[in-house]
Parts: structure tokens; sequence; C-alpha cells
């Protein structure tokens, strides 16, 4: 995951806008990403963005990735 310029987004990308908030991901990654939630929390411990993704096999544990 990484901020990108609106200029580099493809046609075939897949756009999803929720509370002003923009994600783009490429037609390969999508399959993977099918059924994923995204959380983001601002605790000192343990803050940051958090992925639940029915899809995957095995996550690490700070919930940042995982395998499919």
């Amino acid at each position: 995951m990484d901020f990108a310029d609106p200029a580099t987004v493809r046609p075939d990308d897949a756009v999803f806008e929720q509370s002003g908030v923009r994600l783009v991901c490429d037609p390969k990654s999508l399959l993977y990403v099918f059924g994923l939630t995204l959380d983001f929390s601002d605790a000192l411990i343990g803050g940051g963005f958090k992925f639940g993704n029915p899809n995957a096999e095995s996550t690490c544990g700070c919930g940042s990735s995982f395998g499919v």
C-alpha cells in the first residue's frame, strides 16, 4: 500500500471512494483483496492500518500483511 499520484491511475484500475478516501487497486491485485476490510487506529501502541482479509490463508502478527 502506498500513496498514488492521481495522474498514475490507469483506466483499468478499480477505484473505490468512501468518506473522502479514495482507494486504487490494479486488476491483478483486486482478486486477492476481494472482501477485504480496512480499518485505521491512531493508538500509540498497535496503531495504523489493519487489514481483515477473508481470503488470507496466513497473516502476520501486526495485521499489515497476509498470504493467499
